[in-house]
């Protein structure tokens, strides 16, 4: 391939990121100021091919990472790319910053991406001379096995800066989705959050340990939701499909919904006493391991979901 790929910003998430270009055949050119972090991402980029190629998820770790070179200096990292992945810090004064130097350095047709969680391409990029070419592509940690991207344009982005993101993102193994106008947290954190803070409030209120609400999601919304989204699931859940589900327990929702005034229980002590029950079961020590098993399960569903949809399309 042609083109080459900048991925500004050497952490978890920007390892991950080169990853996934790399591994789809483009040139990468990993940039960081920090010297360290650096040094750490190719050890960290290797380890992660390795996991991937025993799960049969990438080819030859050796010619992955030959595709990938690291560099100090922005001006160096972004000379002649077609598209520029940023993962800095969430911090929107920062990313004004940043993104106005990387519209001095990047060639004129280049996309200019962020890798934000919630901050809108308006309020980081709404100040350049030339934000319609400027938009989100927030990823799901790690982008590298878990494949879908919200691409979010801003208020001036360009309709041929969104349509060859999502292009790209395709062409790259992930599953982008067009979110049509700019919202706080986007779509992903919007749901997740709902879910997160029902959970705590659930928690909080003493109806259930955070164990068995784990349980509730893992082997209850989790099976399904692992191959299917709410909606497909409702559709299939009553035998006249979703106007059927919503005539059966629609009042339900509404009445639940209705209860949902009181404080949010995103607070302190509720979070103190969640950490407490969770670290009698996975002691702080343990957490990395755990991570890397989380990972292993990744890897083994994501063949298992290729698996499933082959034999879908035969």
């Amino acid at each position: 391939m042609d083109e080459t790929i900048a991925v500004v910003g050497a952490g978890l998430i920007g390892r991950a990121w080169a990853v996934v270009f790399a591994r789809a055949g483009f040139a990468v050119r990993l940039q960081d100021t920090d010297a360290e972090a650096l040094a750490r991402s190719e050890a960290a980029v290797a380890e992660t091919l390795a996991d991937l190629e025993q799960a049969g998820l990438c080819g030859k770790p050796e010619r992955i990472l030959r595709l990938i070179t690291r560099h100090a200096e922005l001006e160096t990292a972004l000379e002649g790319v077609t598209y520029v992945q940023e993962c800095g810090p969430e911090d929107v004064g920062l990313k004004r910053r940043l993104f106005s130097a990387l519209e001095a350095a990047a060639s004129s047709d280049a996309i200019l991406a962020s890798s934000t969680s919630g901050i809108t391409a308006t309020d980081f990029a709404g100040h350049l001379d030339r934000p319609e070419r400027c938009l989100v592509a927030h990823p799901v940690n790690p982008p590298s096995l878990v494949p879908l991207v919200e691409v979010v344009p801003g208020a001036r982005t360009g309709s041929d800066c969104v349509a060859r993101t999502l292009a790209l993102m395709r062409r790259v193994g992930q599953v982008p989705i067009h979110v049509r106008k700019e919202i706080e947290g986007f779509v992903l954190n919007r749901l997740q959050g709902a879910l997160l803070t029902e959970a705590l409030r659930l928690y909080r209120d003493g109806y259930v340990s955070a164990e068995d609400l784990d349980r509730t999601v893992r082997d209850g919304l989790g099976r399904r939701w692992s191959f299917m989204g709410p909606f497909e699931t409702i559709d299939l859940n009553a035998p006249g499909g979703v106007v059927d589900y919503a005539r059966r327990y629609g009042p339900l929702y509404t009445a639940i919904d209705r209860q949902r005034h009181d404080t949010p229980p995103w607070q302190p002590e509720v979070l103190e006493r969640l950490a407490v029950e969770l670290r009698a079961v996975r002691p702080a020590g343990a957490l990395e391991k755990r991570r890397a098993w989380r990972d292993r399960r990744l890897m083994a569903l994501s063949v298992h979901l290729g698996d499933a949809a082959s034999e879908s399309e035969t």
